[in-house]
């Protein structure tokens, strides 16, 4: 059988899928799992023994990563569950502006600016230390499930 040049196929990139499924028993704290659709880092987790119906039950308790809302879940634990793909990067911090988004470079000198300071603690932290004179910033901004968010900073020129 002969392919004819008319069918373009499309490979799936590393990254292409948001999630993977995994069994509720291979989880461990601290890792991550999506509950509710969203994804958390597991807090605690506790297995119920089994019942007389069937399957040991895997407790799950997750805060969303990206907004700190707590999450549960019950899951048998052998069946399969969702956990997303998270990767983190760190940028240099060029500038932020008055409508608080941020100004970042990575390591390859690529910009963005399509990411907001965070709320809170960790915003007022970034913003004091960015009015520093000769101050470097790095913030590590977080990405999983087609969102990303600012979620740590730290001082590079120590």
């Amino acid at each position: 059988m002969e392919l004819d040049g008319g069918d373009d196929y499309q490979g799936a990139s590393a990254g292409a899928s948001a999630t993977y499924p995994i069994q509720c028993s291979a989880l461990r704290k601290n890792g991550f799992v999506m509950i509710k659709n969203r994804p958390c880092k597991i807090m605690e987790m506790t297995t119920s023994k089994t019942g007389k119906h069937g399957h040991a039950k895997v407790h799950l308790v997750g805060l969303d990563i990206f907004n700190n809302k707590k999450y549960e879940d019950l899951c048998p634990s052998t069946h399969n569950i969702d956990v997303p793909n998270v990767f983190r990067t760190d940028y240099t911090l060029i500038d932020i502006s008055d409508d608080g988004f941020c100004s970042l470079m990575n390591e390859k000198g690529e910009t963005r600016d399509d990411l907001r300071t965070p709320e809170g603690e960790l915003g007022q932290k970034i913003q004091d230390e960015f009015k520093k004179e000769d101050n470097t910033v790095i913030v590590t901004v977080m990405r999983a499930v087609d969102e990303e968010a600012i979620i740590a900073s730290k001082n590079a020129s120590s």
